[in-house]
């Protein structure tokens, strides 16, 4: 069993700063890709920013510059550093993890999410 919980989430003003974290537990072998995405009212959930075993990231043209994902392989997390956020921003922020539970399976984990809410 894996468990992922996304924390760090709450109220910023427009132009303010937060940073998510993301924490995987349970039987984990290794983690590869590991992802944020967000669902804004009335909208489709997107991808905002992902990160590789190998530290590749990629991110959303609308978060480019402002948004900054890492991870700690060794703590099973991953992060998001948000500065300058937008009222456009405000959704809820989903954490996934790529988990192999052997060396051959492995199986795509999602977390709870956590809200963001920029206010202008």
């Amino acid at each position: 069993q894996v468990q992922v919980v996304e924390s760090g989430g709450g109220l910023v003003q427009f132009g303010g700063s937060l940073r998510l974290s993301c924490a995987a537990s349970g039987s984990i072998f290794r983690i590869n890709d590991m992802t944020w995405h967000r669902q804004a009212p009335g909208k489709q959930r997107e991808l905002v920013a992902a990160i590789t075993r190998g530290g590749t990231t990629t991110y959303a043209d609308s978060v480019k510059g402002r948004f900054t994902i890492s991870r700690d392989d060794d703590r099973h997390m991953v992060y998001l550093q948000m500065n300058s956020l937008k009222s456009e921003d405000t959704a809820v922020y989903y954490c996934s993890a790529d988990v192999l539970f052997t060396a051959l399976q492995h199986a795509n984990y999602w977390g709870q999410g956590t809200r963001v809410t920029v206010s202008s």
